[in-house]
């Protein structure tokens, strides 16, 4: 193959989302509830709707809740938005309550994928749905995007179908499901819809239902990033790159090597990746012409490191738009866990809207045959348009149909979620942390999206004057994480080169900022508002980041701390948290000490709650063994403890499916993952975790013998267990609601944890 210029050497722009032209049905207005019925269309002097949204959540008006942010910004654009939240799913009935889509369906089985929303971590039913007025649980089907696309297609056969949410994303190829234990087909196969969009979707969306409105066929949209579809044909003028097996030793292809990050190709030609002073320098440039109370466009550019190689006949590098990655086909990675594990691993290196390819995945065989091709991720949003998309005319509540006679929202018609959520802010999307048992980056993307200081601080007042019951605090100014506001890469021309899964494991990258100020600054312009008493910061914190930030850490403990902070170690050895992309336990204990410095400064008894994982892929028993003498030794006592949960998609299902580790090169003698499968290994990690629960006692008695500790079952200050266990009824702590409260046990409760006395008797 000749040398060929790579294309994405050149700028990519992708069109802001108020640049179109709105469609003629902007004249209605907008409607202060997205109608749900018929007599609510006709109020609003419709006849039809253009779009209708079909969602397993319950529909509430407000930017954290999926179908809310899309009806808006479609609203927006000019279109009749209706939606059907939870309709009964046994027949194609309810879906025509609005009439036939005059454009599409969207479909989302809602803010969480049904089957997590439904099953527990031990595959046990739950009874509740936060998602659901009245807490009940049942009101959407298994798999309930497809279930939905099913009736929609009943319904009105002939309307497009455009699948999206969370639970589309995470199953966009043919992926391991932890319910049924097998390896099912993508979402996209299953569901027949003709457009899947991936991560967060405005951008999509609105370009896809302009396109539609201007009547082109939706078999024709196949350029659209952050979709997938099905494709029976070959597409004239792609280049493929095949990478259905793994990398065997001996020659080596002339393509780019998907599993190699930039640095590296460079470095095997004898080049240098973009050095870090000229990356700053970069950064210091852009930061010196940029006014201090704005904030930069995102601007993707291409790969430096391949024009100048090009030319010299050092690669033969295929136009990037034009190239499309081959993974191992459904029936491959069904038989072959070490093809699954490569094909995963592929994905996420895929995974950077700078520079990801399209990728391309084979169901069926012979005449069965077809392609579910995946385009390049979404290109992030600006802040203006993030600021656009949180400033669209939510009612900030449910929708009326929910409410009692009196008009509130309590008892049956409460919406747990809704009740989370409806005093906080989110002021960013993404995370750069790759941790790789969550489906953040994989839905949202690694690139953090930041919104303005001015469009926060303006719905922090909109709350104070719009939503009932407020009393003065803000729940939580966050998003994904609490401390990745305005973070990044100082170079972009880095960013878009980069195919690292994380930028802080295994340490903080040099090109990352660390700085805090501007987070500091919000903080201090929002609880400075007109009748706000307290601004807490309840969404997970990211204390490697907080620690290069001592100054935030102080403002974080002084002012935004109710006595208690949840921050998630998630382990303590070193074994799992490689596996998990975690940083090491040294990272918390620097945390705690400048936290615990703080809030002696500040005069407040303060506790860190943290948060660990059991039974994750690359535990070991002696691991589980290690962290339980680290809780008690620093005296804490989890409550509530969560067990690794293998949703679809992620690194670390992988790891639980294949026992392989995608975050290296997978080859057939790959070294294998130690995987916590069976119900009683489970339980025994569980139970490592709740050492003083004594209903765990005899379970760790066997498997303390079993490893050669029995040294640790005694009943002195340095035993794990004691030898005794009650006659009676399990062992309860006095004060169950301190029994997490991190570093502050009661006495009464050390007494009996430490001397391995009896409880006393609750009187």
């Amino acid at each position: 193959m000749p040398a060929l210029l790579d294309v994405s050497f050149f700028p990519r722009i992708a069109k802001p989302l108020n640049s179109y032209r709105k469609f003629w049905a902007a004249r209605f207005g907008t409607a202060p509830f997205l109608p749900m019925n018929r007599a609510e269309m006709s109020q609003l002097g419709w006849d039809s709707c253009d779009i209708v949204l079909v969602t397993g959540d319950a529909y509430v008006d407000h930017p954290s809740f999926g179908m809310a942010v899309i009806g808006r910004m479609l609203e927006s654009q000019g279109f009749r938005v209706g939606i059907i939240a939870q309709p009964d799913w046994q027949s194609a009935e309810p879906f025509k309550a609005l009439g036939k889509p005059n454009l599409f369906w969207g479909v989302t089985a809602g803010n969480m994928d049904s089957m997590i929303n439904r099953y527990t971590a031990d595959r046990k039913i739950r009874s509740d749905d936060a998602y659901t007025p009245g807490d009940v649980g049942g009101k959407r089907p298994d798999r309930a995007a497809i279930v939905y696309s099913q009736r929609c297609r009943e319904a009105f056969p002939d309307v497009p179908i455009v699948l999206g949410g969370i639970e589309g994303s995470l199953r966009r190829i043919a992926h391991y499901d932890y319910w049924s234990d097998k390896v099912r087909r993508s979402v996209v196969v299953d569901s027949k819809c003709d457009l899947l969009l991936y991560g967060n979707a405005e951008r999509a969306v609105v370009e896809i239902a302009h396109r539609l409105a201007a009547r082109e066929s939706v078999h024709e949209i196949t350029d659209v990033r952050g979709t997938a579809f099905v494709q029976r044909q070959a597409r004239e003028g792609w280049y493929e790159i095949d990478s259905t097996q793994v990398d065997f030793p001996g020659h080596i292809e002339a393509h780019v090597n998907p599993y190699l990050m930039i640095s590296e190709q460079a470095k095997e030609q004898g080049a240098s990746c973009l050095r870090e002073d000229e990356a700053q320098a970069t950064a210091d440039a852009q930061n010196a012409s940029t006014d201090s109370g704005k904030i930069q466009v995102l601007t993707f550019v291409p790969n430096p490191q391949l024009g100048p190689l090009v030319g010299k006949g050092l690669h033969k590098v295929p136009p990037r738009e034009k190239s499309v990655i081959r993974l191992p086909s459904y029936e491959q990675v069904k038989s072959n866990p070490v093809l699954y594990a490569h094909a995963s691993r592929v994905l996420h290196l895929e995974t950077n809207p700078g520079n990801a390819r399209c990728l391309v995945q084979a169901h069926g065989e012979g005449h069965t045959a077809r392609d579910v091709w995946i385009n390049p991720p979404p290109i992030p949003l600006s802040t203006a348009e993030m600021d656009a998309v949180f400033d669209l005319p939510y009612a900030r509540s449910p929708h009326p149909v929910y409410a009692d006679a009196k008009g509130s929202h309590d008892g049956a018609t409460k919406i747990p979620a809704w009740e989370m959520i409806r005093f906080s802010v989110n002021i960013m999307r993404g995370c750069f942390g790759g941790c790789t048992f969550c489906s953040i980056t994989e839905h949202e993307g690694r690139i953090i999206q930041s919104r303005s200081e001015a469009s926060v601080l303006k719905e922090i007042e909109e709350i104070r004057d719009k939503v009932k019951g407020f009393t003065g605090v803000i729940s939580d100014l966050g998003g994904p994480t609490a401390n990745m506001y305005r973070l990044g890469c100082k170079s972009p021309e880095i960013e878009a080169a980069c195919r690292k899964p994380s930028c802080v494991f295994p340490g903080i990258c040099n090109n990352l900022t660390t700085d805090h100020a501007p987070l500091i600054q919000m903080y201090r312009k929002a609880r400075a508002l007109r009748g706000v008493k307290k601004i807490l910061i309840g969404s997970g914190l990211r204390y490697d980041l907080a620690v290069q930030s001592p100054e935030y850490i102080q403002e974080l403990v002084s002012h935004h701390v109710g006595g208690y902070l949840k921050i998630a170690p998630e382990h303590t050895e070193s074994g799992p948290l490689d596996k998990m992309m975690k940083p090491g336990i040294g990272s918390y204990d620097r945390f705690k000490q400048l936290f615990d410095k703080f809030s002696a400064q500040a005069g407040k008894k303060q506790f860190l709650v943290p948060y660990f994982i059991a039974a994750h892929p690359g535990t070991s028993d002696e691991d589980m063994m290690n962290l339980a003498i680290w809780l008690k030794k620093n005296g804490f006592r989890a409550d509530q403890v969560q067990t690794f949960y293998p949703s679809p998609m992620a690194t670390a299902t992988a790891m639980y499916h294949t026992s392989r580790n995608p975050l290296r090169k997978v080859t057939q003698d790959s070294a294998k993952v130690d995987v916590v499968k069976g119900e009683k290994r489970r339980r025994l990690h569980k139970a490592f975790l709740r050492y003083h629960d004594a209903k765990h006692w005899p379970l760790l008695r066997e498997a303390l013998k079993a490893m050669g500790r029995s040294d640790l079952i005694g009943n002195g200050k340095q035993h794990l267990i004691p030898t005794w266990q009650p006659l009676a009824e399990p062992y309860q702590s006095a004060r169950k609601k301190n029994s997490t409260r991190g570093n502050a046990p009661e006495k009464g409760d050390l007494l009996t944890q430490h001397t391995g006395l009896p409880p006393r008797k609750k009187r």
